[in-house]
């Protein structure tokens, strides 16, 4: 499934470190209350679940062959965010992300060698939910999903269209898409594993830095890393200015 690298709330930990300070303005989660216990919910699982079965993988797995698998799976989402570019209007990526795609799916032997990347070719990363995002559709509250962890209710919507390009719809077997989709949970999870133990040093509220984390990159993802500034709110006392 596309998203699936939300599996667990530890995967959230490189999108923190991507972006650790606070949105600007205040964190628009009027659903604290039940996003805490979701979050609680998931990181349940995970210790009990994914955590473990990851740490196996990577003991098991020799990491020349990790790493084909993570290019296989990241050449299948290039198709999904050539298309997202398209829709995004933005010719050039399109056809440059479209091209990385065709180049890592045949020099590359399937995707399992990340062919044009090692040429130069950047790869960008876009969902459904950043193209809603482009055209300005608004995030919405914040939203932690059971399993796939933390979302807005805008890519929460945006997620019926990014299933729909999930890696399983590369398969007709109903034994290969469940096998594709519990390796690439997998994958994900252990690729994230020395991550995961950073924030839990770090974090004194893990959930808090997880989500003010997600908003910030989340919203650099929407703007191509160049958001808009949004406007301060006024100072307690001062008048609001009248309007033009």
């Amino acid at each position: 499934m596309t998203g699936l690298c939300r599996i667990a709330p530890a995967a959230l930990t490189m999108l923190v470190l991507g972006g650790c300070a606070a949105p600007p303005g205040t964190p628009n989660d009027p659903l604290e209350g039940f996003n805490r216990s979701m979050f609680s919910f998931n990181e349940a699982v995970d210790k009990a679940v994914l955590k473990p079965v990851a740490t196996g993988y990577e003991k098991v797995v020799p990491q020349f062959v990790r790493a084909r698998i993570d290019n296989f799976f990241a050449n299948l989402g290039d198709a999904w965010s050539a298309v997202n570019l398209v829709l995004q209007a933005k010719p050039q990526p399109a056809l440059e992300t479209g091209m990385r795609f065709v180049f890592n799916s045949t020099l590359g032997l399937g995707g399992l060698f990340d062919i044009a990347g090692e040429a130069g070719m950047e790869r960008r990363n876009e969902d459904f939910g950043q193209t809603l995002g482009w055209w300005g559709v608004g995030p919405g509250p914040y939203l932690v999903l059971p399993i796939l962890g933390p979302s807005t209710v805008r890519d929460s919507a945006a997620l019926a269209a990014d299933f729909q390009a999930a890696p399983t719809a590369w398969f007709q077997e109903r034994r290969d898409q469940v096998g594709v989709t519990v390796l690439q949970v997998v994958s994900t999870r252990a690729r994230l594993l020395s991550a995961t133990r950073m924030i839990d040093d770090i974090a004194l509220d893990k959930y808090l830095l997880i989500r003010d984390g997600f908003l910030v990159r989340r919203r650099n993802q929407v703007y191509d890393g160049n958001p808009p500034e949004e406007p301060e709110p006024p100072e307690e006392g001062s008048e609001a200015p009248p309007p033009k």
